[in-house]
């Protein structure tokens, strides 16, 4: 009977234990940790209702509309059973309503082009009638609905076109378009890399006049990649333009439907400069104007028939001007007129909000007028507002890590009284969308440990419903032996405050020594000391901690959240001081009683993967591995939008990009360095690798390298992912 109990038990446990297990198989193979989203989520345009994706019991789909309060079922908008193309079922990955929600624009079989940007087949649905219509018969580039719902602007071999609904034609806007030359209604590779944007024309809010970009990439260098599973490799090659090299020449044009000329704004493209934006307000056209340094930002309003401009706002900076949108009210009155616009800037030391308004308001009862221009800060704090929302009934609505920088929370602010209201309360990163009332927001958080939980909550921050609780996963999770999690910070000997997240191995017994692994990015404005759900690198990090290893990360100088100062004081010298952060954190904890201070490595991606190889190189003595995937090696190699925001042109800065970047630094390896790369990196090119392979050649310095065929700067697609990270964990297990 004892014996039979002892099996049992030993049964359950062994049952529970190979449950209760993370494995990479589980972590980067298989789905079993992937959160549940809300599909199809919209709201739509009365602000009391949303649609939402459902699966139907015949496998069909359908989009329907909800009540944001009750939860209930109003009816279904449409569905695929009624989307038919020959007889056949189309499929949805992408769909867009129109300004009154009688049409909706619906795409599917998309294929990549860059990061952000890809083409896609195009089908106009009549809500109303019934109707399918494909819009052109090939993929097409950024559909997307005139506002007064007669028309489909898109892109295709780089041109602009229309699809007028009412005739059902085509209507060509430009014809120049040619690969690597001339770009019409989209951008070249660095805007959309570096600006965070891929489409290039917009419909003004009447629907008359279309504003479009024009690319002339004649002059930029060309870079090439070789892609491989063919007897003779294919040659993909782009425009890209490195730090310190030619920039296209960029216009922006105003076409008015039915004329069958465009005219060009008068943005001085002559100058080398940028136009990270364009967008239409009752104002007229706003363009963003920034010089090549990009510490000069100017508010451009062009006027839609002849192109002319007026400067509405500057904005100058020693270091660089961030790029925010932003929207321009007009100010029109029966005895009066003017302009306003509510907008992020770092002038006073911290991203704060702030409010510009100009105009004249005319005294009819004296025969004179009032001139006015002002420019007054709103919020005045000693804080970073991450982002801004929108204003609605007095109140400015915005995110900020206030109190804790390795959170955001929800706050408002009344624009008279400057009471500041902190509106989410819950531990954690949260991501806020408005409904178009204001009423309502959808409030997407998580924290380091739990994956996201999806409520919409009134405009006070009060729960009206669940949308996504994420039991399962939060059940699983609860279920493994996990390593504690814990938030801090230390003290440098520069006497800097840098604070830290830190998992420790389960079962973690303070009398040991433990090799420490740092993750690190590094970059400017960005962190890694996030309270906030990281997924599969969460769980790989409580994989390595369960194999013995504490992992850490930390916020280096240059890091966001922290007002200017602290995140732009890397400026002209990228990598100087945030490697010199990493080094003061591995003398620091090497310092504690439970680490094994001969025992410190780093791991990094991209801007990481510099940092890491910039640890194993020029902080030789506190590192013994490293691990650098799809690293910058030379900031020579890298664009130039990014580059120079940072470090200004080669050219200009020499010593700045020489003295921190790792592949000048090899022969100073002590430790073991794994270098990986994927071949068709069009981000991170390949090159940095190759170069820093031959640096080290050239020199006989040893190291371990994987290159990942065909496989872009995300290393990611089919089982790579796991392989990838095989690699890495056997590296380190074998190394640290």
């Amino acid at each position: 009977m004892i014996l039979k109990r002892i099996i049992t038990i030993a049964l359950v446990v062994i049952a529970a234990n190979s449950y209760s297990q993370l494995t990479l198989e589980k972590i980067w193979n298989s789905r079993e940790f992937t959160p549940k989203f809300v599909a199809g989520f919209k709201y739509l345009k009365d602000g009391v209702s949303y649609c939402q994706l459902d699966v139907n019991a015949d496998k069909t789909f359908s989009y329907n509309k909800y009540n944001i309060l009750t939860g209930s079922k109003i009816s279904t908008i449409f569905s695929t059973e009624k989307l038919l193309v020959n007889g056949n079922q189309i499929t949805v990955e992408g769909f867009e309503f129109n300004a009154d929600e009688s049409l909706v624009l619906i795409t599917n079989g998309y294929e990549q082009m860059y990061r952000n940007s890809g083409k896609s087949n195009t089908y106009l649905f009549n809500i109303r009638n019934k109707k399918l219509t494909q819009i052109s018969n090939k993929k097409i580039m950024y559909g997307t609905i005139s506002p007064d719902g007669n028309k489909v602007a898109y892109v295709s071999d780089n041109n602009l076109f229309y699809f007028d609904i009412i005739k059902n034609k085509d209507v060509q806007i430009t014809k120049d378009g040619e690969k690597n030359k001339i770009i019409n209604g989209a951008v070249d590779w660095v805007y959309e890399e570096e600006f965070t944007m891929s489409k290039g024309f917009e419909w003004s809010n009447d629907g008359q006049y279309i504003a479009y970009y024009r690319f002339d990439e004649t002059k930029v260098p060309e870079f090439s990649m070789d892609i491989y599973g063919s007897l003779y490799p294919k040659k993909e090659t782009w425009k890209y333009p490195k730090a310190g090299e030619a920039n296209s020449k960029v216009d922006v044009y105003i076409h008015k439907i039915g004329k069958k000329k465009s005219v060009r704004c008068e943005t001085g493209s002559e100058n080398d400069q940028y136009l990270p934006r364009i967008k239409w307000s009752d104002a007229g056209l706003i363009i963003q104007r920034l010089n090549r340094h990009q510490n000069k930002l100017e508010v451009l309003i062009a006027e839609p028939s002849k192109g002319k401009i007026n400067v509405f706002y500057t904005e100058e900076n020693k270091y660089y001007v961030d790029v925010n949108d932003l929207n321009i009210i007009s100010l029109d009155r029966k005895y009066g007129y003017g302009n306003e616009l509510y907008y992020l800037s770092e002038k006073k030391g911290f991203n704060q909000l702030w409010h510009k308004r100009e105009g004249a308001i005319f005294g009819p009862e004296y025969g004179k007028s009032i001139i006015f221009n002002y420019d007054s800060i709103i919020t005045n704090g000693n804080y970073d507002i991450d982002q801004y929302l929108g204003i609605n009934n007095g109140l400015a609505y915005f995110t900020s890590g206030m109190n804790t920088p390795s959170e955001r929370q929800l706050y408002s602010i009344n624009l008279n009284t400057k009471e500041l209201k902190q509106i989410t309360t819950e531990p954690g990163w949260h991501s806020i969308s408005f409904s178009p009332t204001f009423e309502y927001f959808v409030d997407n958080y998580s924290t380091l440990t739990n994956p996201s939980i999806v409520l919409i909550k009134d405009n006070n921050g009060q729960i009206i419903r669940t949308l996504e609780k994420n039991e399962t996963l939060a059940n699983k999770l609860a279920s493994l032996n996990l390593g504690k999690v814990d938030f801090g910070s230390f003290t440098s000997s520069e006497n800097v405050k840098l604070d830290y997240w830190r998992i420790l191995p389960p079962n973690f017994d303070a009398n040991k020594k433990y090799p420490v692994l740092f993750f690190v990015y590094g970059g400017p404005g960005y962190q890694t000391v996030k309270n906030a759900w990281a997924g599969g690198n969460y769980l790989w990090y409580q994989y390595m901690a369960s194999k013995g290893y504490i992992i850490i990360t930390i916020d280096n100088r240059g890091s966001g959240a922290r007002g200017e100062e602290f995140k732009k004081m890397t400026y002209l010298q990228l990598g100087k001081y945030e490697t010199q952060d990493y080094i003061e954190a591995a003398k620091y904890f090497g310092s504690q009683a439970y680490v094994a201070k001969d025992r410190i490595g780093v791991f990094g991606w991209s801007y990481g993967g510099f940092m890491a190889s910039n640890c194993i190189t020029k902080g030789a003595q506190y590192f013994k591995a490293a691990v650098a995937v799809a690293p910058v090696t030379n900031w020579r190699y890298y664009d130039n939008i990014y580059t120079e925001r940072y470090m200004r042109t080669p050219q200009e800065n020499p010593d700045g990009y020489d003295k921190n970047s790792p592949i000048n630094h090899v022969d100073s390896i002590k430790g073991k360095y794994l270098l990986i790369h994927g071949t068709a990196d069009d981000n991170v090119h390949f090159q940095n690798s190759v170069e820093m392979v031959k640096a080290m050649n050239d020199k006989n310095i040893p190291y371990d390298a994987e290159y990942y065929p065909n496989k872009n700067h995300g290393i990611a697609g089919g089982k790579t992912r796991l392989h990838l990270f095989t690699k890495i964990t056997t590296f380190l297990e074998n190394n640290l």
